[in-house]
């Protein structure tokens, strides 16, 4: 009898894909630091001066968030929490293009930086790199998984 032929060999669930390994390390690290660097930016900007630039510094605080639910789906693993990220990370996409853009177009709507601002230029624009990859990465654990 080989391993074909057993049946619980062949009716085995497959294990879930884990993506938090190999590159997705790496990423869960960049978001990591990029969740604790844009919440502790927004923490000061607004206990310094809310009032004085109140759109970066609440979208600060959207890309903190957006950063930390993107680390957590990347910890937790499993199709559900992939899905979710691969959401959030085209929204994260979407967000850098959009403000990157508005702060060139418009720099006076933004009297101080957001991580967004200039396409992430003030982070070596890893702001608009991280999710291209986390995207990347995200659709290829979906092939690797099935």
């Amino acid at each position: 009898m080989n391993d074909t032929d057993r049946p619980e060999v062949a009716t085995a669930p497959k294990p879930p894909f884990e993506l938090g390994t190999g590159p997705g390390r790496v990423l869960v690290w960049f978001y990591g630091v990029f969740t604790v660097a844009a919440a502790s930016r927004t923490i000061v900007e607004m206990a310094r001066g809310f009032d004085r630039a109140p759109l970066a510094y609440s979208l600060s605080a959207v890309a903190a968030v957006v950063y930390g639910f993107i680390t957590y789906s990347l910890v937790r693993g499993g199709e559900k929490a992939r899905r979710a990220a691969l959401v959030c990370c085209a929204a994260e996409l979407l967000g850098v293009l959009v403000v990157g853009a508005w702060t060139l177009a418009e720099p006076a709507a933004f009297p101080d930086a957001t991580v967004w601002s200039d396409f992430g230029m003030g982070y070596l624009f890893i702001p608009v790199i991280l999710p291209v990859t986390g995207m990347i990465w995200l659709r290829r654990a979906k092939t690797v998984a099935v």
